[in-house]
């Protein structure tokens, strides 16, 4: 492949409507990620409550220190949510990279990544403060369902089985 044909192909990806779309809202579910790993942080150290031992020691030294190594429910509802994140964020950017280029109707695309951005953000909410079941679970199979709403459409339309 030429350097111009490898032009074409870039300029034809940037002027694909899905994959842009896809890419807006990958950045943004990506960065709703990384902001928990600061809503954690900041509970670990407004909390007091370390996980490791060179992580106390601004606090004091020795048995002083130690009282610091602890688990704290704010600091333990932030990790998993922030874990739970990266069960379902890494699945949905694979399958949803994949399903942006196999050039399906850019309404239904933006329907799936829309749902799955709501679901994300809701599930989060429903961690941090939280909120009485069924609001987390519902959030987490509503972004489950799109991602396997995207492989099938995936696999039924575009890929040989």
């Amino acid at each position: 492949m030429t350097k111009i044909e490898k032009m074409v192909d870039h300029m034809e990806l940037m002027q694909n409507e899905v994959f842009l779309a896809f890419a807006s809202y990958a950045t943004i579910v990506l960065s709703k990620m990384m902001f928990l790993s600061f809503v954690t942080g900041f509970y670990r150290i407004t909390r007091k409550a370390f996980a490791n031992p060179e992580d106390c020691i601004s606090f004091g030294k020795g048995e002083e220190a130690k009282k610091y190594l602890r688990t704290d429910n704010r600091v333990e509802r932030a990790r998993r949510a922030h874990l739970n994140d990266l069960e379902n964020i890494v699945p949905f950017l694979g399958i949803g990279l994949l399903y942006s280029l196999s050039g399906p109707d850019l309404s239904t695309a933006l329907l799936h990544f829309r749902l799955f951005l709501g679901a994300r953000i809701y599930h989060t909410i429903a961690y941090l403060i939280p909120l009485p079941q069924p609001n987390r679970v519902l959030a987490f199979y509503t972004g489950c369902g799109v991602t396997l709403s995207m492989a099938y459409r995936l696999l039924k339309s575009k890929l040989y089985l």
